[in-house]
């Protein structure tokens, strides 16, 4: 899991490079950890250019709906447009369980208020009732 903490006012989808970047998972026999995911899940709003290049060129799968707009821009180019996107509708809908999880995380009402003054000390908040969530599963 990779946790990033930004003002308020910042979008969801600018940032999803740099938590892709920050996510190690260690290998059960040692080595270097895996910093790729296998697939990954969005919604409209992560369907930038930017994000999608940097999936195609880590090679990670992704199901991230087209918005009409951009769809629409692609068909008006044709060929030169390049290929619809694949989607997967089953890994779609599977994407609320991320949200669920967010939304479990702000039960615990130090994490819902934010009454922190120092983002590391919200950081250790967040990560203390990942872990407690995390455990109780």
């Amino acid at each position: 899991m990779a946790l990033l903490l930004t003002p308020g006012q910042w979008g969801d989808a600018p940032q999803m490079i740099e938590v892709l970047d920050r996510i190690r998972v260690p290998r059960p026999l040692g080595g270097r950890p895996r910093t790729r995911p296998d697939h990954v899940s969005g919604d409209k709003a992560y369907s930038s250019r930017r994000n999608r290049s940097y999936l195609r060129r880590r090679d990670i799968r992704h199901t991230i709906p087209e918005p009409k707009d951009q769809r629409a821009n692609r068909r008006r180019r044709g060929s030169a447009g390049g290929r619809p996107t694949g989607f997967d509708r089953d890994h779609y809908r599977r994407r609320n369980e991320v949200e669920r999880t967010i939304n479990r995380l702000k039960n615990s009402l130090a994490v819902a208020t934010r009454y922190d003054k120092r983002a590391y000390v919200f950081h250790g908040t967040v990560t203390a009732a990942a872990i407690r969530l995390w455990l109780r599963q």
